[in-house]
C-alpha cells in the first residue's frame, strides 16, 4: 500500500521552502493525518464500548503541540506515560495527571513518588515495585502489567511479553501481586498487558483479550475482588513499506468488544482503556534531509544530514522506514545504495542495499514514518544538535521545537 503522504512529495517547491526556512535535517509531522489518526481510533471504540478511555502513549512523540493538537480532538484522550518526565510532557499538552496510566519498569523511589504525587493510575511492572510504593503510602487503587507468557512484535527487541521480556508480572505469580494489594486494604483495581510493539495481525488482540479475560477470571474467583478498567496496551502497528497491510482497527476492535461483552454479559462490565502511540503518530512524520555527499567506493553511499543520531530506528532495529527522492517520489530506481550520515560509527545507516534513483548533492530526500519513536530516540554523539520539529497545517509549517545550538549542548556544563 503507497504511503499516506507521498503524494505530498510532489511539491518540491513546498519542502525546498521548508529546509530553507527551518533547516535539515526536519521533522515535519501532518495536521491533517494527525487529526485523522486519532479520530478514527476513537470512533471504533464508540462504536463498540459504552466506557472506554483512550491513553495516547507519550513515548511515542512527547512533543506538548502535538499532544495538545490530539487533546483538542479527542477531549476525553488521557496519556500513557513511563517516567516522570512523560507526565511532564503529557501536563504541557493538557492531559491531566489522573487522566494518565503511569507504567514504569524497575522504578526508583523518586520515580514512584512523582507518579504517586501526581494522582496518576499507577500500573507496576512487578511485586517488588508495589512493596517500594507502599513506602509512600496506600493508593486507593493499583494495577498491574501482566506478562502472559508470550508477545509479539515487528522485531525481537520490541516484543515484551513472553520468558525473555523484562516487562511485567509472570501470569503464575498475578494472583499472589493482587492478594498482596488487596490485604494491603487497596481498594480498586486495573490490570494492564502490553506484549509487544508494531503488529499488524489483526486477530493477535481479540486473542490477547481472551488471554487477560482468562486472567481476570481466576483473580476474581480467588481474591473477590472487582476491576474498574482493563487496558489491552498498545502495540498496533503501522506499514513501513509498500507489501504490508494495514491493521484494520474496525475489525480489531469490533473482534475485541465481541469477546470483551461475552465475558460480561451477565457482569457489571469495567471501562477498556487502550494505549495507543504508533498507530496515532507514526505515519504521520517526515525526516526530511538534504544530501550531503555521494561515495563510490565498495559500495555506493549517499551521505544525508540525517543519521543515526537523528533516527535510530534503523541503527537500533534493522528498521525499514521507506524513503522518496522529493519532487518526483515515483521516480524509477536506477542504482543499489546505502545511506547514512556523519556519525561515526559504521552502524550508522538509514537504508542498506536500497534501489533508488539518481540524486545529486544538496537534492533533499523524505524518510517517512518518522512520527514515532524518532525524534524521541534522537540523540547527540559526536556532538551533533537535535532536529527542528514542525506541524504542517496544509502547506504551512509551524515551528513547534527549535533546532538545538551548540550552545544548548553546553549549558549545563561547568568550564572552569
Amino acid at each position: 500500500m503507497s504511503h499516506p503522504l507521498k503524494d505530498l512529495l510532489q511539491n518540491k517547491d513546498l519542502f525546498e521552502s521548508l529546509a530553507d526556512e527551518f533547516g535539515t535535517p526536519l521533522y515535519i509531522y501532518s495536521k491533517q493525518r494527525l487529526i485523522h489518526n486519532i479520530t478514527r481510533i476513537e470512533s471504533c471504540f464508540l462504536q463498540n464500548f459504552d466506557s472506554y478511555h483512550i491513553c495516547y502513549t507519550i513515548k511515542a512523540n512527547s512533543n506538548p503541540h502535538i499532544i495538545k493538537l490530539l487533546k483538542s480532538t479527542i477531549p476525553k484522550l488521557g496519556a500513557d506515560c513511563s517516567s516522570p518526565g512523560e507526565l511532564y510532557a503529557a501536563k504541557l499538552g493538557g492531559i491531566q495527571s489522573h487522566e494518565c496510566i503511569y507504567t514504569g519498569n524497575y522504578e526508583s523511589e523518586d520515580d514512584l513518588e512523582s507518579a504517586f504525587k501526581s494522582g496518576a493510575h499507577i500500573n507496576l511492572d512487578d511485586i517488588s515495585s508495589f512493596h517500594r510504593l507502599m513506602k509512600l503510602g496506600t493508593p486507593s487503587e493499583i494495577s498491574f502489567r501482566l506478562n502472559p507468557g508470550f508477545g509479539k512484535g515487528a522485531f525481537s527487541q520490541i516484543v515484551t511479553g513472553g520468558e525473555n521480556s523484562k516487562f511485567g508480572v509472570p501470569h503464575y505469580d498475578i494472583v499472589d501481586a493482587y492478594r498482596l494489594a488487596k490485604e494491603s486494604d487497596v481498594q480498586h483495581f486495573g490490570i494492564q498487558c502490553m506484549t509487544g510493539s508494531g503488529i499488524l495481525e489483526p486477530d493477535y488482540f481479540p486473542m490477547l483479550m481472551k488471554e487477560i479475560l482468562n486472567t481476570v477470571n481466576t483473580i476474581t474467583s480467588e481474591l473477590d475482588i472487582q476491576f474498574n478498567h482493563i487496558s489491552l496496551g498498545g502495540g498496533y502497528g503501522i506499514p513501513y513499506s509498500d507489501n504490508e497491510t494495514p491493521l484494520d482497527f474496525e475489525k480489531v476492535f469490533k473482534s475485541v468488544s465481541e469477546i470483551f461483552h461475552s465475558f460480561y454479559s451477565n457482569k457489571q462490565k469495567p471501562e477498556i482503556w487502550i494505549e495507543p502511540g504508533k498507530s496515532v503518530v507514526g505515519d504521520t512524520g517526515i525526516l526530511l534531509s538534504r544530501v550531503t555527499g555521494i561515495k563510490n567506493s565498495y559500495k555506493k553511499f549517499i551521505g544525508l544530514d540525517a543519521g543515526m543520531e537523528t533516527l535510530m530506528r534503523p541503527a537500533l532495529y534493522n528498521a525499514y522506514h521507506r524513503i522518496y527522492k522529493v519532487g518526483d517520489p515515483d521516480a524509477e530506481p536506477t542504482q543499489t545504495v546505502d545511506f547514512t550520515g556523519r556519525i561515526c560509527e559504521n552502524t550508522d545507516r538509514l537504508a542498506v542495499d536500497r534501489s533508488f534513483p539518481d540524486v545529486d548533492e544538496n537534492d533533499l530526500v523524505a524518510i517517512m514514518d518518522a512520527g514515532a519513536y524518532s525524534f524521541t530516540m534522537s540523540h547527540q554523539f559526536c556532538t551533533r544538535p537535535k532536529a527542528a520539529e514542525i506541524l504542517l497545517d496544509g502547506e504551512k509549517g509551524i515551528l513547534i521545537r527549535k533546532r538545538e545550538t551548540m550552545d544548548d549542548l553546553f549549558v549545563n556544563c561547568e568550564v572552569g
